[in-house]
């Protein structure tokens, strides 16, 4: 049977597209999808359906919540604080599977960040 390798890509509707492309680039390292195609590193990813009740993305009317997976999760959200963006972390977030964190982008999308385990993932 034929079945999906990976994430081909992420789409989503901003109101300024070009600086929300560029506040991705300058933030994460996310290319520009005008200048380049976005290469990942090779990594676990975790395709999860979650209750339609949930709050776990913030706002009730948010229906995905993107995940990224980093390498230093500390130094990114020292990055992100001194940028000025308002990082949120949560003991109860953290777990065997790895260490993560919250942003928003300037659209209010929420963002989570995931620095995986490597005794879950030893890859990772």
């Amino acid at each position: 049977m034929a079945r999906v390798t990976g994430i081909g890509g992420l789409f989503f509707r901003a109101g300024d597209p070009q600086a929300l492309a560029a506040w991705y680039e300058r933030h994460l390292g996310i290319d520009d999808l005008a200048k380049a195609v976005w290469s990942q590193d090779a990594g676990p990813t975790i395709f999860g359906p979650f209750a339609a009740a949930t709050d776990y993305f913030g706002r009730p009317e948010q229906q995905w919540m993107v995940n990224f997976r980093v390498d230093d999760l500390d130094a990114m959200m020292t990055a992100l604080k001194a940028a000025g963006i308002a990082v949120e972390t949560r003991p109860e977030w953290d777990s065997e599977v790895g260490r993560f964190c919250r942003i928003h982008d300037p659209e209010g999308n929420p963002i989570e960040l995931w620095q995986p385990s490597p005794l879950a993932f030893p890859t990772a």
